[in-house]
């Protein structure tokens, strides 16, 4: 049984027996979806995001033990360890509490204090101690080669003084406390000149008890600090320091005193100060993740524009704007590059004009998806200029953050080896209006720029995050294993880079599947990958209707006498009526079932082939143009909402400039997180707060003129 189950039970306020489950399934070689969605019964419904915490917190405890136990060994070895230093380590709940036990007893390099412990200048660092008189005279019995004047060899009795009082274990920890709880973080400008934009003006002159310290603020300090921009200090109550310091001692002289200062300035205040800013620092870097985490789930979920035939244009002014068309299964149609903007001439923009109407004419194309980057706005007047003459066509700013990435990528030059980064770039902004999930898992998640401070964070710690919030939502979702990329199938629980690759070539050499069954016919695809994977993969062509579903195989036989039990045959209104009936209680058990899955089953029955991302937002589609000169104060206008951060929310109300909702206008009373009332992707009713049209700036509001008064 694994140890930590209880203390992880403890922490994260669940079931002992659930966690257990966890980390026993996980041992078996178990994914977190595959846990999530096939064994509720066992971990009594946990969710993929509670089953990661188990995970994650049973690896830190690991490390936290096994640190403990090296620690516990090294001083059991120099005859130290007494009960009392044990039980203080092994009831550590942090490393870097068992490392400031372990400090006093740490091997150290040479320092002063070792060369004059080394000289003999032990004895009159305890005279120092005991106050003694004539002390001058009693240093002239230790002078030596090496401390050869009187003022050498006090001065060598106070470095061991120091180095003794700054490993104090106690002192330590109360001057960590008395930090956090009552000192400052300072930031002043330190070159004004690198800050042009004047991003960082409000840290200019800036300071917060740091107990009150947001995350965003740390975070900004900190990039501010790296460009050389600010300069960071602490503001300590350090003559509160010092009286609690001189309490230690009996006795008080100019020695005493000087050791004092020097211990706290030198030593232990630096310590304390490094260890608070990377407690900072990593509170910060996991808010910062988590928001991340939470936007890009958000976004993955968009709802699909499913059955459109779409035209994906790429802005740009000098090299013209690259076009792809679509057909309604994402297939590329045509590509073709227009010039439909300034600089290009009046010619050249009234011919952009005839193509793209007749594009439209030709391909029968329904929705125009207009890249947000360079000259996007000048574009979107364009597009809005055509659509005049086609008033069944509409257009959406669709996000382009990654397209570039991606349309480099090797996977692209794989799906259009022939085709250029530019025209790459216009096929994925089209598709990401058709399906954004099927687009973006192609696109490293940090390059798809929703958050804060995204470069300013443990890249290795949000990488995993992002991994995993794809992961899940892919899994979620399903996947159609006749029609989805490998890089779609690689994010499906138990399949992998390979694997993934092995399916798109054996559906390219065999045709397409037509069975889960057929599924192990995949080479490298084996057992555990199947039993994995399966209930993810769905397959519309399929002679059994269980197959478009999230019903797993292993499920198939108690569906057969459930069907069997109820006399249907098919999934029509009749049987949908039937299943709606059942009392999952006494059929589970006449099934041999627990309940959780009998529900999941009828579910699924319900709504074959569902989509969950049908529930929610679509995109907000346009026809005409909106500038930021011809809002009003208080006018009342509908936008998505493109970023969530700490402090609020962006939104984009197709001015070209997305408008911030600050977290103090998103509802009436108090709002902890702008998490909480927004997401990414949310269709919003806002009105115009302020509109500063010479620096751009937009802000918005959740909440109506009237009410807010």
């Amino acid at each position: 049984m694994n140890t930590n189950s209880i203390e992880i039970a403890q922490e994260l306020q669940l079931k002992e027996s659930s966690v257990e489950q966890v980390l026993a399934l996980t041992a078996e070689g178990n994914t977190i979806p595959f846990i999530a969605r096939y064994r509720k019964e066992r971990t009594g419904n946990l969710d993929e995001v509670a089953i990661k915490a188990i995970l994650d917190l049973d690896k830190s405890l690991t490390n936290l033990k096994e640190r403990k136990e090296t620690v516990l060994a090294k001083i059991e070895e120099q005859g130290k360890l007494t009960d009392q230093l044990r039980q203080a380590i092994e009831e550590a709940t942090k490393l870097a509490e068992v490392e400031e036990l372990y400090l006093p007893f740490k091997e150290k390099r040479r320092t002063k204090a070792t060369i004059a412990r080394e000289n003999g200048l032990f004895p009159l660092a305890r005279l120092i101690l005991q106050d003694v008189k004539h002390l001058e005279t009693e240093a002239e019995r230790f002078l030596n080669e090496n401390f050869p004047t009187i003022e050498a060899a006090l001065s060598g009795a106070v470095d061991i003084l120091v180095e003794a009082l700054a490993d104090d274990t106690h002192l330590r920890a109360w001057v960590y406390q008395e930090i956090r709880e009552h000192s400052q973080l300072i930031s002043v400008v330190k070159d004004e000149t690198l800050d042009e934009k004047g991003t960082f003006e409000i840290y200019y002159n800036f300071s917060e008890r740091i107990k009150r310290m947001q995350g965003y603020q740390t975070l900004a300090l900190n990039r501010g600090e790296k460009l050389d921009i600010l300069k960071i200090s602490f503001d300590h109550q350090f003559e509160k320091m010092l009286r609690f310091f001189e309490l230690r001692f009996q006795r008080s002289n100019a020695y005493i005193s000087d050791v004092i200062h020097q211990a706290l300035k030198k030593k232990i205040l630096p310590s304390m100060e490094r260890r608070i800013r990377t407690e900072l620092n990593e509170s910060a870097e996991d808010g910062a993740i988590r928001l991340f985490s939470d936007n890009l789930r958000h976004l993955l979920l968009i709802a699909p524009l499913k059955g459109r035939v779409v035209l994906g244009f790429d802005p740009a002014f000098r090299t013209g704007a690259k076009l792809a068309v679509v057909d309604e299964t994402g297939k590329m149609l045509t590509t073709q590059v227009i010039y439909p903007v300034h600089p290009a001439k009046a010619h050249q923009i009234e011919a952009a004009k005839q193509e793209l109407s007749q594009l439209l004419t030709q391909y029968g194309v329904e929705i125009i998806a207009i890249g947000n980057g360079t000259a996007s706005r000048e574009s979107e007047a364009f597009v809005a200029e055509v659509l005049k003459e086609h008033p069944t066509v509409s257009y959406v700013i669709v996000n382009e953050s990654g397209a570039s990435v991606y349309s480099a990528s090797e996977l692209a030059r794989q799906e259009f080896p022939d085709l250029t980064v530019e025209k790459r770039s216009a096929i994925s902004i089209a598709r990401r209006l058709q399906d954004p999930l099927a687009e973006l898992v192609k696109i490293d998640p940090k390059s798809i720029g929703v958050g804060q401070y995204q470069h300013d964070v443990s890249q290795k710690k949000l990488s995993e995050s992002l991994d995993f919030v794809v992961d899940t939502v892919v899994n979620q979702v399903g996947v159609n294993i006749n029609t989805a990329s490998p890089a779609l199938l690689s994010h499906v629980a138990g399949l992998n880079k390979t694997i993934s690759e092995n399916i798109v070539k054996y559906r390219e050499q065999e045709g397409m599947i037509r069975s889960r069954a057929d599924i192990l016919k995949v080479p490298r695809l084996g057992a555990k990958a199947f039993e994995q994977a399966a209930g993810f993969l769905r397959i519309p062509e399929s002679a059994n209707l269980l197959d478009n579903t999230g019903v797993h195989p292993e499920s198939y036989p108690a569906v057969e006498q459930l069907f069997d039990l109820l006399g249907i045959s098919d999934l029509n209104t009749e049987a949908a009526e039937q299943l709606k009936s059942v009392d999952v209680a006494s059929v589970a058990e006449t099934l041999g079932i627990g309940q959780v899955t009998l529900r999941d089953i009828l579910e699924d029955l319900l709504k074959p082939g569902r989509d969950l991302r049908d529930s929610f937002d679509s995109p907000v589609l346009r026809q005409d143009i909106l500038e930021l000169k011809d809002l009003v104060l208080g006018q009342k206008l509908e936008g998505v909402v493109r970023n969530v951060v700490d402090f609020g929310a962006f939104v984009d109300i197709g001015v070209h400039r997305d408008g911030l909702i600050h977290i103090s206008k998103m509802r009436k009373g108090k709002t902890n997180h702008p998490s909480q009332v927004v997401s990414v992707g949310d269709i919003v009713t806002v009105w115009v707060d302020k509109v500063d049209v010479e620096r751009e700036k937009l802000n918005l509001s959740l909440v109506a003129p009237r009410e807010a008064n």
